[in-house]
């Protein structure tokens, strides 16, 4: 049995798990919010707004709630961001064949991780 010192301090509050981190229309990341209610999900009211459009739009065309549709554009563009993620892989495994220095095998990294960064903003 716990003591009456103990039960008198706060024990913290687990964090949700689940909840986004980051904007569910656009990505941006959303700023950190108390422990009172409910997590944002969205940015802004304009991505609310987008998001419910697409969702009404998505009930009406038949297509599965989690249904991506791009278009070829931008299919065409996130095919190039991929492609250069590749290469920029590629290329650190050609500079370690190739005996690279650490610092210039950093820069390769920070390259991918840019590159990777790119990428999660996929709208």
């Amino acid at each position: 049995m716990r003591e009456a010192a103990e039960l008198t301090q706060l024990e913290p509050v687990p964090a949700r798990r689940g909840a986004p981190k980051h904007c569910g229309w656009c990505g941006r990341r959303l700023p950190e919010a108390g422990n009172v209610g409910r997590r944002r999900r969205y940015c802004g009211q304009s991505c609310r707004q987008r998001a419910y459009e697409r969702r009404t739009a998505l009930q009406r065309s038949g297509l599965p709630e989690d249904a991506v549709v791009l278009s070829d554009t931008e299919i065409a563009a996130l095919q190039d961001r991929l492609f250069q993620l590749r290469c920029a892989a590629e290329d650190i495994v050609t500079a370690v064949d190739d005996g690279a220095a650490p610092r210039e095998l950093r820069g390769l990294a920070d390259e991918i991780a840019r590159a990777a960064k790119d990428l999660e903003q996929l709208r």
